[in-house]
């Protein structure tokens, strides 16, 4: 059994000065509920806070345009700015913003620099459907890219691994990275749904082709099911780029009550989430790993998760991914291994020696038409 971890958690009530509108889901109280939780018993004097800093503008111009950036600058003191059909500013949004990516980039470089073993930003708003020249999906600046290109460029690392386990796929780190074999994507989100990229075949692009991993699911996949492609994808492929740091996108949004959701993860699937990429982390990186809040909508259920993923990081508790994979629904994972295997294997030679048992090929034209009408159906009804 490890030692209790060294975990630190950006947090400040400045990210509460964004709020796009009464009833808007990604609201400040998403955080309140998170801040409240850090005062329990059970994680008491096991976490060390930070206080954010402000992004600089050289940092933000690692992934986003002069002119994004102008447009966000614009916005302060403005009672109201749409950047698109989801996605509005208030008077202190960009000075969230700014600490939102600042914060993140020193998170990264305090675990970087040793001074602490790991940590999470509690940080609004969110960042990875934001792209270089845009804002969309509730997220003004991309935290998880320029974090990434700030500890590449900054802090002399080489190879990152960013891990997505939000709802919605990240378009924004996708395209940031999707030509660049010095960052390794692996997102696993809901099919045909918002913002409609993140398909399989979407592989990368040039010097860049299989250092994204996509795996798209429809609604309902649970906890097992996750940590069955955690132990089965992420891991092989994790261990053979082995990371020199990794950073987790993390999203709550497959909670099983999230209101934006469909999947049925429980806050026991996100600890143990998170204790497979700390294995992954304990293996290649010396640990060193750093989760950002993406996603996550239903406040009870954001709160049980964030602290199990907490618990997890803080060395207060040891979920066993494996035994919560063993829990699957192996029939439908069985088709969903094949394909992201058959998809991969190309560029990831341990996934040749990832054991078949349970991957048997699903030839038959009906489980592929049954496969297809499922997701249509929930493509349809959201």
């Amino acid at each position: 059994m490890s030692a209790r971890k060294r975990t630190g958690i950006i947090k400040d009530p400045r990210y509460a000065g964004h709020c796009m509108e009464k009833g808007h889901p990604e609201c400040p109280a998403r955080l309140e509920v998170i801040y409240a939780m850090l005062d329990e018993p059970e994680l008491q004097g096991s976490l060390t806070e930070i206080t954010p800093r402000r992004a600089e503008k050289a940092e933000l111009l690692l992934v986003h345009s002069p002119d994004h950036i102008r447009r966000l600058e614009a916005t302060e003191g403005k009672e109201s700015v749409y950047l698109d059909p989801d996605t509005r500013t208030s008077p202190l949004s960009h000075e969230a913003a700014l600490l939102a990516a600042g914060g993140l980039c020193l998170a990264v470089e305090q675990v970087e620099k040793g001074l602490l073993d790991n940590g999470f930003a509690l940080i609004r708003p969110p960042g990875h459907h934001a792209e270089r020249d845009k804002s969309k999906g509730f997220c003004l600046y991309n935290n998880v890219a320029i974090a990434a290109r700030y500890a590449q460029q900054n802090l002399g690392i080489d190879r990152i691994l960013i891990v997505d386990w939000d709802l919605h796929h990240g378009n924004g780190i996708q395209h940031c990275f999707e030509s660049n074999p010095a960052v390794l994507y692996f997102s696993i989100h809901r099919s045909f749904f918002y913002p409609g990229s993140g398909r399989l075949r979407e592989v990368g692009k040039g010097r860049g082709k299989g250092y994204t991993v996509n795996i798209p699911l429809g609604p309902g996949f649970g906890d097992g099911d996750y940590l069955t492609l955690f132990e089965k994808i992420l891991k092989p492929i994790a261990f053979e780029y082995k990371p020199d740091f990794i950073l987790v996108s993390a999203g709550f949004d497959i909670h099983y009550r999230d209101p934006l959701g469909g999947m049925q993860v429980t806050p026991k699937g996100f600890g143990a989430m998170t204790r497979s990429i700390l294995q992954i982390a304990e293996q290649c990186c010396k640990g060193k790993m750093v989760m950002a809040l993406e996603g996550g909508y239903d406040l009870e259920g954001l709160q049980d998760s964030v602290r199990e993923a907490l618990k997890e990081l803080a060395g207060l508790q040891f979920t066993d991914p494996a035994g919560i994979a063993a829990t699957a629904n192996r029939k439908r994972m069985n088709y969903v291994l094949w394909r992201v295997k058959r998809a991969y294997k190309r560029y990831w030679k341990n996934l040749e020696t990832v054991s078949d048992s349970g991957m048997e090929e699903p030839v038959g034209l009906f489980d592929r038409m049954r496969e297809g009408l499922a997701q249509l159906v929930a493509y349809l009804k959201n």
